[in-house]
């Protein structure tokens, strides 16, 4: 999976021009694709350890990160529902629907969501290949342990990002969510990350599965992995 120089520096939690010091003196990997800077999560993962910068959030979370028990994903997404052909225009609307459902949030803490959503630069939409973005709050909240939510939506046709996607794939499938602290913000972008990689969900979501598969393939990825003795 590809990251561009705005999610790297978000998952690192440093600003872009301290990634673009690490390319110029300590070679951190890249590749420029049609004017672009994409770094390999694998490559920057290796990269980060081998310098003592253990990369524990984010995209760059190990792959065996998992939620705490209160924020697994699974029932996240069932509050916020699995929405098919849906047009790439109407997604505000999901956007906004999605909020409205955020549990444990009061009136005036919506209003403040809806008015971040619209705002200009107001989302991060980490589109992460083949077709799939996470969409999220570009400045993460608090809201309380309960307030978090999981949405799919799945696109009748492409929709257009101000960046385009690491592999030039039309986007088409969305994965919005919010998260109820900073800290569980960068868990659920690890844990998604985590689940989209490892097993089937991918392959579920771009080929229109049912939703209980769906559902089932989100549950799975966050079973914690059985070790022989």
């Amino acid at each position: 999976m590809f990251l561009n120089i705005i999610e790297l520096a978000q998952s690192l939690g440093v600003e872009e021009s301290e990634v673009a010091g690490w390319i110029r003196r300590d070679g951190l990997p890249h590749i420029i694709e049609r004017g672009r800077l994409l770094f390999d999560r694998v490559q920057v993962v290796d990269w980060a350890a081998s310098r003592g910068m253990a990369a524990k959030v984010g995209f760059l979370a190990p792959t065996h990160s998992k939620l705490s028990g209160a924020m697994r994903l699974e029932p996240l997404l069932r509050l916020g529902g699995i929405h098919r052909n849906i047009p790439a225009s109407a997604v505000p609307v999901f956007f906004a629907e999605t909020v409205a459902r955020l549990p444990g949030a009061t009136p005036p803490v919506r209003g403040l969501l809806q008015q971040r959503l619209r705002a200009s630069n107001g989302i991060s939409w980490a589109a992460v290949g083949n077709g799939l973005a996470l969409p999220h709050l570009r400045t993460a909240v608090a809201l309380g342990r309960d307030a978090g939510i999981l949405a799919l939506i799945l696109l009748s046709d492409a929709l257009t990002l101000p960046e385009p996607a690491p592999d030039d794939h039309p986007i088409k499938h969305l994965l919005f969510f919010i998260a109820p602290s900073p800290r569980a913000h960068l868990e659920m972008l690890a844990q998604l990350s985590t689940a989209l990689t490892h097993g089937d969900l991918h392959h579920l979501i771009s080929s229109g599965s049912p939703d209980e598969a769906i559902y089932a393939a989100l549950a799975s990825a966050e079973l914690p992995k059985e070790t022989s003795s």
